[in-house]
């Protein structure tokens, strides 16, 4: 790798546009002028899909599965939808950092002659596309995760995530944007730039795992993989309107990806699917965890998938703030009015004391830089890469000393038993909260990560989801007699929040169960969904 960064980044920037075939480049006279703030009816309005491209494209991953598995639907036909709704979205929206369109062509046209030599699908997700964040290694390809100094630096061999999905019939084809490190809850970083919201391209996708939520949004992809370690999952899937699950650590393989901060592991990076239903997210997590991945991943735990039982009614903690910062108020609306049909529905709803949110969310800032921010100096040095003002943590750092850090983890798991007792003490099922205090938000304007953090630090199961609500200018405005900010934090996002800029955004929200729990926050789930 030679050159200045800026170069490195212009040289990347413009290979991963070489890599779209000039057949899914979008002719000039169709684009959508800048100004347009919505593009996810491009492909229906523009007339350069077919029909069967857009059939294809707008079903969901349980739609198209059958048709694969039985061969009434080609592969190689899925796929290549696909990658074109992806390599479109790209143009508009700025959401790839890979493509190995050749190759997923390739294997996918290896599992359509399987299945016409009468060998039967290969696995459950035979011949369905997968999108996947930057960070997961695809042989031959960078994980930059933002970097420029990982530019030229392509995987030897597959995740184990990978691996498994592969084994599974899954076709890999596009990977997506991320922020720099994977550390900043908006994807923008200075090698590929930012990635824009579908719905509305004056606003963020969330981060880090905004390129994914955004392609899905705009059906580039049936569904995707991301990370979380502090909300990178579920952040994303507010700001967009998609479902995401955030497991805890050891339900799914985290062998083998590239981090942003190697080796930090006071609060573990995990991930999971970005998926536009329910149903489909479900069918992915069982399908991962039914391959038993224990095997190729040594910190996977043996749980198999398990069927729940729940109880007639459940009894239901609500968390209006954390705190720090209240919601804003189409947020606040959303969680009103799903508490209201929860009410109705006869289920018990209890409040939430948001006490020691703010002990969690300094306990998660402090693990984040505790080597001083050196492990994102040291990438940026070498390529002389300058640190992005939202990473400004990261160089005002000091490092901790080895009795330091450990400290830190003592502060932790006091911090994990506090609250686990105030759980069990409750007796309830959930928390349902706020996923981020916004719908989404204005490019630069994400400042409060702490909704989703603290459930990182306690290892939590948990959820976002969309309410089918969406922002309204009319109603959903600062009201004279709002209570006092609860910060200085909060005082700023209050002065920043403009009903209009955000008007049709849906609102999500954040449903929590306990560690390791997952079955049961997808059922609990369902169930809320029946009442909305």
């Amino acid at each position: 790798m030679a050159g200045t960064w800026e170069t490195v980044a212009a040289k990347k920037r413009q290979d991963l546009l070489n890599s779209i075939p000039e057949e899914w480049r979008i002719p000039s006279h169709l684009l959508p002028p800048d100004s347009q703030d919505d593009v996810t009816d491009f492909p229906e309005s523009s007339g350069w899909f077919t029909q069967e491209e857009l059939d294809i494209t707008n079903s969901t991953a349980l739609e198209l599965l059958p048709r694969l598995a039985s061969g009434d639907l080609k592969s190689e036909t899925a796929t290549r939808a696909f990658c074109k709704r992806a390599a479109a979205a790209h143009q508009l929206i700025n959401c790839l950092s890979e493509t190995c369109f050749d190759r997923a062509i390739e294997t996918a046209r290896a599992l359509d002659e399987r299945l016409a030599q009468g060998s039967g699908p290969v696995g459950p997700l035979h011949g369905l596309p997968i999108s996947l964040k930057d960070n997961f290694k695809l042989r031959g390809l960078d994980s930059t995760v933002g970097f420029t100094s990982h530019v030229g630096d392509p995987a030897r061999e597959e995740s184990e995530l990978v691996n498994v999905l592969l084994r599974a019939g899954a076709v890999a084809y596009v990977k997506t944007n991320v922020p720099t490190a994977m550390m900043i809850a908006e994807s923008v970083n200075n090698t590929f730039g930012r990635t824009v919201n579908p719905l509305n391209r004056k606003l963020t996708s969330g981060g880090s795992s905004g390129g994914e939520s955004a392609l899905i949004k705009f059906k580039g992809s049936p569904w995707g993989v991301g990370t979380d370690i502090g909300g990178s999952l579920r952040i994303p899937a507010a700001c967009t309107g998609i479902f995401t699950l955030r497991p805890s650590a050891g339900r799914f393989p985290t062998l083998g990806c590239r981090s942003g901060l190697p080796g930090q592991e006071a609060v573990q990076s995990v991930n999971g699917p970005m998926t536009r239903t329910l149903d489909d997210l479900e069918y992915y997590s069982k399908t991962v965890v039914d391959s038993e991945p224990w095997h190729g991943d040594p910190r996977c735990l043996p749980i198999p998938w398990r069927s729940v039982a729940l109880p007639p009614t459940l009894k239901i903690a609500v968390m209006w703030h954390d705190g720090i910062v209240l919601p804003t108020p189409p947020v606040t609306r959303a969680l009103r009015q799903t508490v209201e049909k929860l009410k109705a529905a006869g289920h018990e709803i209890i409040d939430w004391s948001p006490e020691e949110h703010d002990k969690g969310t300094e306990l998660l800032g402090r693990m984040f830089v505790a080597d001083g921010g050196k492990s994102v100096q040291r990438e940026l040095e070498r390529t002389g890469e300058p640190l992005r003002p939202e990473m400004a943590a990261y160089g005002e750092a000091r490092e901790l000393g080895g009795f330091e850090y450990w400290q830190l983890h003592l502060e932790r798991s006091d911090f994990q038993k506090r609250y686990l007792d105030r759980w069990k003490k409750s007796g309830i099922d959930a928390i349902l909260c706020p996923a981020t205090p916004f719908a989404s938000v204005e490019h630069g304007k994400f400042r409060h990560v702490g909704y989703t953090g603290v459930y990182n630090v306690l290892d939590y199961s948990a959820l976002a989801f969309p309410t089918g609500l969406e922002v309204d200018q009319a109603i959903d405005v600062l009201q004279d007699d709002a209570p006092e900010p609860l910060s200085d934090l909060d005082k700023v996002i209050r002065g920043e929040y403009k009903a209009e800029a955000v008007h049709g955004m849906p609102i999500s929200l954040q449903l929590v169960a306990q560690r390791l729990e997952e079955e049961k926050c997808i059922e609990m789930l369902k169930v809320i969904l029946k009442t909305l």
